[in-house]
């Protein structure tokens, strides 16, 4: 696992295009785990402060007590269709894992829950500007960045 600060550190040029796909739409899809072990989704928002990621869940809410019973947690980036006209101008499809550390602050309102999340895996999928094949990036702490033409 890294932090956010970290991945930028070591992959500064992916990190940027990765966090500008999250930054394009204000909602992504967050996946907990449910007490019973089944999936959960919710639509959330990811924030890129002080350098970090960061979600933030209502006081009581199910994601915050999913991530709060199992950390574990993936988040994809809002979807945005590949236009019909030229599809090498489409904007990618950004996923990433990780893993929730609660964060309490006592300036935040209504006891709402802060997590800081540490990153396990990204994948940055894309069109190449040649439109004749897919481009896949992924990023793992111990493996680094790897590009695939698919």
């Amino acid at each position: 696992m890294m932090w956010w600060h970290e991945v930028t550190a070591r992959e500064p040029e992916f990190a940027a295009r990765v966090r500008q796909r999250f930054q394009k739409t204000k909602q992504c899809t967050l996946a907990t785990i449910r007490k019973s072990g089944a999936p959960r989704i919710s639509a959330t928002e990811l924030d890129f402060a002080e350098d970090e990621l960061w979600l933030g869940c209502i006081a009581g809410s199910v994601k915050a007590r999913d991530l709060r019973r199992d950390p574990r947690l993936a988040l994809h980036c809002g979807t945005i269709d590949i236009p019909d006209t030229r599809q090498g101008a489409w904007v990618g499809d950004a996923k990433l894992a990780g893993v929730a550390h609660e964060f309490t602050d006592p300036d935040r309102p209504g006891g709402s829950h802060r997590f800081r999340i540490a990153v396990t895996e990204i994948t940055y999928l894309t069109i190449a500007p040649t439109e004749d094949h897919l481009v896949l990036e992924t990023w793992h702490p111990d493996r680094g960045l790897r590009r695939r033409r698919r």
